[in-house]
């Protein structure tokens, strides 16, 4: 009776929904900001509801919103990050908020997603049904000026703004450490929303006022996050004899009133489903031709690859991964797939793979996870590629989510060299050179011998010193002149290698559940004066480590060379050079280093 009961609210929410267009429109242009009120960029979250049948699963949601599994499963309270989501399961999902300038005048605060534009995509469609309103399609197109709405291509890339904002100083002294994107939803009350998420009516409507609409984005004031209740297994009660009278009775009632709103609603759905067919009937050999067009145009673009990588049939990729089966996910659209006996990781893309493929295929090198091959379905427009498998999985996992299998230093420092390595190679021996600008440790890939290979070059590009409107990364990682003024340079990746660094020697995560970076605190402690950085080093470190018999002054040598990599000034960051030079001057390394070598200028002279 309850769930009759719980799905007949719902399709009278539904209805009410369908049927009373008329509300008040939501706010279209974004949400001003003052750089000078608040700080350049923060760590932030949206609240997100899961939604659709493209949506019920975790990796849907991550890729979709560039951030990895465990980074919404945390604060979203997920136990599991691989079971199916509820329908209407509510997530925190991790955003990097700033505040950009869109013209001369004009300020907006956002989080810029890249997303690629899809078969049957328009700005409003994604805006609406895949970001649910956390965006508008009007924000879009002030925020792409470039772009013409109504001639998008298929794997064209597009900067969605979702729209947040960051404290301001008072707020942060008032113990105001987030303010959450929350949308405005029908039934909802700004009493309601404060209720649930243990804030007050007034702290709500000192910062969005008390006329909020529909759809609007409610900025929700908080000091920590609240723990979301999560939908647990149902379970079927014993005793289902008792009260089977009123449960038929019940049971009767129910099903009337169903009827009576099928009736009501039979009409529209009718109409709908007559003028969607229309619709689709007039653009499916569009669509279809579209398709055709970007498979052929993929390949033209490839075909310098055909030589160099074996081209495999999607029938063989299908019945390498089982259909693709969850089963055989590795990390977001990465797959494990068996051909010809030998395993190997099947990268699927909803996009243009062609950039990836140029600068794969001109780089060759050991610390570097090699393409064995790839696949263009031309029939959904997708590109598959084929890397090796590497069977110790990636460095994220080794750290953080396996703690049984501990890592030594003397392992950690062959991974900073391998991977210290690798980057130097795309740096320096690559016409024109290559930046990464997305090395975290989870694209840190572990062979059978723990030998540390860079992965994922999707977000590369060939050539640097270049400045772009469209902000991708991973928060924690992100140099701060990308993050504010979109400035990419091989720096980038030399502040990114430097976090890394912090995250071998110190275990932690580079962004902790309250949102603060693991780099700004180690560069407050350790920049400067050096008198207690022996001392604070001990607290910093992972304890695996301290219980090891190494050296402090190893340790301290590499945290050196961490700080020097993440000054906050480009030009000062030491090259990958400096940098590969420094962690293998010496072979029992750093052993011979004296605790007065602790610092970065010093350690990366050469």
């Amino acid at each position: 009776m309850r769930l009759l009961l719980f799905f007949f609210l719902l399709h009278l929410q539904s209805f009410f929904k369908l049927s009373f267009p008329q509300a008040l429109p939501p706010n279209t242009t974004g949400y001003a900001c003052n750089i000078n009120q608040t700080t350049p960029s923060c760590q932030t979250y949206a609240f997100f509801r899961a939604m659709g049948p493209n949506q019920l699963d975790l990796a849907s949601i991550s890729d979709l919103f560039a951030v990895s599994r465990p980074m919404i499963a945390k604060p979203s309270n997920l136990t599991s990050l691989t079971s199916p989501l509820s329908p209407n399961q509510a997530l925190f999902v991790p955003l990097t908020c700033t505040c950009n300038s869109v013209n001369t005048t004009t300020n907006i605060s956002y989080a810029s997603i890249n997303y690629t534009i899809k078969a049957g995509d328009t700005f409003y469609l994604v805006s609406t049904s895949l970001f649910h309103n956390l965006t508008t399609y009007q924000s879009v197109e002030i925020v792409n000026p470039t772009l013409v709405p109504i001639n998008l291509t298929i794997g064209q890339d597009v900067t969605f703004p979702i729209f947040c904002k960051c404290p301001t100083k008072t707020q942060l002294q008032n113990n105001i450490n987030y303010l959450i994107s929350y949308v405005f939803e029908p039934f909802d009350t700004i009493s309601s929303i404060a209720s649930r998420f243990g804030t007050t009516r007034n702290s709500i409507v000192e910062i969005n006022g008390d006329n909020i609409r529909l759809s609007d984005t409610v900025f929700v004031p908080v000091s920590r996050l609240p723990e979301l209740s999560q939908p647990s297994p149902v379970t079927i009660s014993s005793d289902r004899k008792r009260d089977r009278k009123g449960e038929v009775i019940g049971l009767g009632i129910g099903l009337g009133v169903c009827g009576v709103m099928l009736l009501l609603m039979s009409g529209f759905w009718a109409y709908r489903e007559s003028t969607w067919k229309k619709r689709v009937g007039k653009n499916k050999k569009d669509v279809e031709s579209k398709k055709f067009e970007v498979g052929v145009g993929l390949m033209a673009d490839v075909s310098d690859c055909l030589d160099k990588y074996k081209v495999h049939r999607i029938e063989e990729l299908y019945e390498a991964t089982d259909g693709f089966d969850e089963s055989c996910v590795i990390q977001g659209s990465v797959f494990k797939g068996c051909i010809d006996g030998k395993w190997y990781a099947i990268k699927r893309m909803k996009w243009n793979a062609c950039e990836e493929l140029k600068i794969l295929q001109k780089i060759n090198h050991g610390s570097l996870v090699t393409l064995e091959g790839f696949c263009i379905d031309s029939a959904d427009a997708n590109c598959y590629l084929v890397y090796e498998y590497l069977e110790n999985g990636s460095l994220y996992t080794k750290l953080h989510d396996n703690k049984s299998e501990r890592l030594s230093w003397k392992r950690r420092l062959r991974i900073a060299i391998d991977i210290a390595n690798g980057l130097q190679y795309i740096h320096e021996h690559t016409i024109p050179r290559v930046v990464h600008k997305d090395v975290k440790s989870s694209n840190i890939l572990l062979d059978a011998e723990m030998r540390a290979k860079i992965a994922n070059f999707g977000l590369a590009k060939s050539g640097c010193n270049a400045i772009t409107m469209h902000i991708v990364g991973t928060q924690g990682y992100i140099a701060p002149e990308y993050l504010s003024d979109g400035v990419v340079s091989t720096k980038m990746d030399v502040f990114s290698f430097g976090v890394l660094l912090l995250e071998l020697i110190s275990g932690r995560e580079v962004v902790d559940e309250a949102g603060k970076a693991l780099w700004v605190e180690a560069y407050a402690n350790f920049n400067g004066n050096e008198e207690n950085h022996k001392h604070m080093l001990k607290g910093f470190v992972d304890n695996v480590i301290l219980e090891e018999s190494c050296a402090m002054d190893s340790v301290m040598n590499v945290m050196s060379i961490a700080i020097a990599c993440l000054h906050k000034d480009p030009s000062k960051r030491p090259s990958m050079v400096d940098i590969v030079y420094a962690l293998c001057k010496s072979d029992d390394l750093f052993t011979d280093l004296s605790e007065d070598s602790f610092s970065p200028h010093r350690v990366l002279v050469r």
